[in-house]
């Protein structure tokens, strides 16, 4: 058997803001630290691996002895979103950032778009995923024509109806986007958004997908598979490196599900790296503004983490980070611009060694690869020997 890493990514789990997060508008978010107010809120787990010891971190006391190994992470990239973060993760510095549409997408672009699907554009500004669908479902059902909206991150998304639009024919019309979408309009995700019920009760579905650019250097996952060493996707990682460098892929419904998939995948033999995304903290909770909400997923999580523990093997890394924070007790609802945690854990780990505050996203990359004995080619630096015994 095998060395196997599970490298699991609390979507927009951020620990505080970063010394550039004024520039983003994101002066004073802490994601960790809105959520730890909750009266929901309780992670006993993660606080026995060393969450609360990490640098910075002090909505609640520490402990003394913590299992784990534990860092604080600072992104080099320009940008807060998940195709960034998760990129910068996988090695990837990103100096340039990807394009945003505060006024939404040009004429040109949505001209292309309307005679290549056939339909009408409706919206075509920045919008709540929720309030869009309230706001122009009706009309859409009416009409047939596709919600096209964006927000402060790099996305074109895509609501539809799935009684209007077929699921077949949404991802398609995605595709046809993603294609028109590149150079100076490469968006960093092409994302469908389809709906169901009747007005003014629509609600999403759990079959959304995102379409991402191309990573445009080799990751972390290039390498691995390059190097014979397995890469199991759970979740939407598939769709944020656009299948690059994965071996075989999980698609999941919602943080439990996810869970659930990723208990199971340590009971199986594999040489290699598991990288999970848990999408429910950002995209239920955050950029909703529901701090209860975010506090009883991260409750959830920390629950069911030791069924994860107990099928560690002992050559297997627990790794727990995040990719951009996203506080949901801010007025925006938006991603913020935070330090992000890195807890590892496993029986070859150092208990209780505290990395401090790293550079880059990208040393997780790195360090990855040192584990499995391959020499890092990406952006970043190995700290496998401040980790190990």
């Amino acid at each position: 058997m095998g060395k196997r890493i599970f490298l699991i990514v609390l979507d927009s789990f951020g620990i505080g803001e970063e010394p550039d997060a004024a520039e983003y508008g994101d002066e004073g978010s802490n994601t960790l630290a809105a959520c730890a107010k909750s009266a929901a809120f309780h992670m006993p787990n993660m606080e026995r691996l060393g969450l609360f010891n990490i640098d910075g971190v002090t909505c609640l006391p520490a402990p003394k002895n913590p299992l784990g190994a534990f860092a604080r992470l600072r992104e080099q990239s320009k940008g807060k979103d998940t195709t960034i973060g998760h990129w910068e993760i996988a090695g990837i510095n990103s100096q340039k950032p990807m394009p945003t549409y505060p006024h939404g997408f040009p004429a040109d672009v949505i001209r292309e778009f309307e005679q290549q699907t056939g339909r009408r554009v409706l919206c075509n500004k920045p919008y709540s995923g929720t309030d869009v669908i309230r706001d122009y479902g009706r009309e859409h059902t009416e009409t047939g024509a596709l919600i096209v909206y964006t927000s402060a991150d790099s996305v074109f998304q895509i609501a539809a109806h799935e009684s209007v639009v077929p699921l077949e024919e949404l991802y398609r019309d995605c595709k046809i986007a993603r294609k028109i979408l590149t150079g100076e309009h490469g968006v960093g995700r092409v994302i469908a958004r389809p709906f169901v019920g009747e007005y003014p009760n629509f609600t999403r579905t759990s079959n959304r997908h995102d379409f991402s650019i191309e990573p445009p250097k080799v990751t972390m996952l290039d390498q691995l598979s390059e190097n014979g060493v397995d890469v199991i996707s759970v979740g939407k990682i598939i769709d944020i490196f656009a299948g690059k460098g994965i071996k075989e892929a999980i698609r999941t419904k919602n943080n439990a599900d996810g869970i659930e998939n990723t208990i199971q995948l340590t009971s199986r033999d594999f040489n290699g790296l598991c990288f999970v995304n848990l999408v429910d903290f950002d995209m239920l909770y955050g950029h909703r503004n529901d701090v209860d909400g975010y506090a009883k997923a991260l409750s959830y999580f920390d629950k069911k983490l030791p069924e994860i523990l107990a099928g560690l093997r002992p050559d297997d890394l627990l790794m727990i980070t995040a990719d951009h924070g996203c506080d949901p007790s801010t007025p925006s609802t938006d991603h913020s611009r935070e330090y992000i945690p890195w807890v590892i854990y496993g029986s070859p780990v150092k208990a209780g060694a505290n990395l401090g505050t790293l550079p880059t996203f990208s040393d997780i990359g790195a360090t990855v690869l040192d584990y499995f004995g391959i020499r890092p080619k990406i952006y970043g630096t190995s700290r496998l020997n401040k980790i190990l015994k």
